[in-house]
């Protein structure tokens, strides 16, 4: 991109998070390219700093934009969200209900099995009140994570139509886009029959799912998917200028605007590209399996807040409902410091989920940090032993751009520019989709590389990018380690089928079969290297 094309903006998600971004192009349908419409979203990290090119100077500490957790029972804090998650020293004392309720509160949920439960409407004292009874091992304050808002394109044709080709998933009407699904070779896959097992399930942690969109329809067990945002509490700026807090509860939102539809109907984006990247029937595009079964666990609403409470209840319930993998495409970074209990709570969960037989996938972040060297911060969910930690990659240009998307592309294996890294963090790369910085190309070759997939229906925040609504045949474009981890999600759900609901084999057999893009051993961008569907699940040597 040339320099006098970019400028800085900030935009609000939700009230609560401003997220400075980078535009190339006023945020509206791009009107002279007909087949593809373009909005300029970059993440601050793809304005400021390069990961690929340690000469820069790096960005401020990741803690300073990540949510930050407190232990009430030692410092007071106030719960962001309204919310505190409890942990027990034992069992669930049979009272604990009526110990929340008499200080004011309401239980959300418990969970025996690992020892946690949350709550809201502690106000004032309650908290600590609460953290001194007898049972009560900790109470800490709930924050809000966010979703990282990539960069996007929107493909709103219908040319071509959308029949679903489960069996022969490269025969998706777009699958020219894919370059991501031929790196990683899961073509090699489909035509020696990985197809995927309806008896295998992934749980998407996220914003929810389309599953009305042509690659979607049958593919997600309606019956266990399942919305755990209930009720948030989110500061706004008012018609004053003043911030206020205000209620805010996504199920009623969706039985506003769409009465027909499910609580856990995507208003957002996010979880309909990451599942159907994971598995899709392949009637528009791909996805790594056809034939997997998805549930949705909406986990983060429209307004692009996610809370803590809720996320570790959906591991939880993914954990406890017959997941075999858990996708996870959402995370943050805090300090260390003071709050080693809250670490102690992820390890906890995660860990708990393993033991039930689940492999859980997770995101490396788009910060462009280093986590091999970012001091006193932990990120969630990379620095958590019990998960595949996957880095982004992706061709550096196009050169059918803004017209077909459909390549040559150039370095198809770069490591991206926005992608956490570090040995001691990242387990293996996928594809993330990409960017390139520099003057100018010749139309109609683009520095812009995006991955593919199913675009929400029921997308509020969409329709207000791009001014209208999708239809069930719509796809978008994303980049970001948000795109990266189903792939390797989809892998694991091959690989359930082969080595069982073994989540210590499944990643060796990953971070194995992986393809040394970048040498041998483990590499800071790459890990143990670029994905391989295909030598994964032994389709090839």
């Amino acid at each position: 991109m040339s320099p006098s094309a970019r400028c800085l903006l900030i935009h609000p998600i939700g009230g609560m998070f401003s997220i400075s971004r980078c535009c190339e192009a006023p945020v509206s349908l791009v009107r002279s390219i007909p087949r593809l419409a373009t909005v300029g979203l970059v993440a601050t990290a793809a304005c400021a700093y390069d990961a690929r090119m340690p000469s820069q100077p790096t960005e401020p500490a990741a803690a300073a934009r990540g949510p930050q957790f407190a232990s009430v029972a030692t410092r007071g804090g106030t719960a962001a969200s309204h919310r505190h998650i409890v942990s027990f020293k034992g069992s669930v004392p049979a009272d604990f209900a009526a110990q929340v309720a008499a200080l004011g509160g309401k239980v959300l949920w418990v969970s025996p099995g690992s020892g946690l439960a949350a709550v809201r409407g502690l106000q004032g004292s309650a908290a600590a009140k609460l953290a001194g009874k007898q049972g009560i091992q900790a109470v800490e304050a709930d924050a809000l994570l966010a979703l990282d808002v990539p960069r996007l394109a929107m493909d709103a044709t219908a040319e071509g139509g959308g029949v679903a080709s489960n069996a022969a998933p490269a025969a998706a009407v777009r699958y020219s886009r894919q370059w991501n699904m031929r790196a990683v070779q899961a073509d090699v896959a489909w035509s020696h029959g990985f197809l995927g097992s309806d008896a295998v399930s992934i749980f998407m942690l996220d914003s929810g799912i389309d599953y009305l969109h042509a690659d979607l329809l049958g593919r997600v067990d309606l019956t266990r998917s399942v919305d755990l945002l209930d009720t948030l509490y989110v500061p706004v700026v008012n018609a004053n200028g003043d911030t206020v807090i205000v209620r805010f509860v996504e199920a009623d939102t969706v039985r506003h605007y769409f009465p027909d539809r499910l609580p856990f109907t995507d208003l957002f984006f996010h979880g309909t590209h990451t599942a159907a990247t994971v598995s899709s029937n392949a009637a528009r595009t791909a996805g790594v399996t056809s034939r997997t079964k998805l549930v949705a666990v909406k986990v983060c609403a429209y307004i692009n807040d996610c809370p803590f409470s809720s996320i570790l209840n959906g591991v939880i319930y993914a954990a406890d409902n017959g997941a075999d993998v858990i996708n996870l495409s959402v995370g943050g970074a805090f300090t260390k410091a003071g709050n080693g209990r809250f670490v102690g709570l992820i390890n906890k969960v995660f860990n708990y989920a393993r033991s039930k037989g689940v492999t859980t996938v997770v995101s490396a972040g788009n910060e462009g940090i280093d986590l091999d060297h970012n001091g006193n911060t932990y990120q969630t969910f990379c620095d958590t032993p019990a998960v595949i930690c996957v880095a982004a990659t992706g061709p550096t240009t196009d050169a059918t751009g803004l017209t077909i998307a459909s390549g040559p592309w150039t370095d198809v294996d770069a490591p991206a520019f926005y992608t956490n890294f570090g040995r001691s963090a990242i387990d293996v790369a996928a594809p993330g989709g990409n960017g390139s910085f520099g003057p100018d190309l010749s139309p109609p070759a683009s520095r812009d590389v995006f991955v593919w997939a199913a675009c929400s229906q029921t997308s509020l925040y969409l329709h207000e990018v791009f001014g209208f609504f999708c239809n069930p045949i719509n796809i978008v474009g994303a980049r970001g380690t948000s795109m990266s981890a189903p792939h390797v999600a989809g892998t694991a759900a091959l690989l359930v089928s082969i080595l069982g609901r073994n989540p210590s084999q499944i990643k060796a057999r990953i971070q194995q079969t992986a393809d040394n893009v970048a040498g041998n051993g483990t590499t800071p961008f790459y890990g143990k290297g670029r994905l391989n569907v295909a030598r994964a699940i032994g389709a090839i040597p």
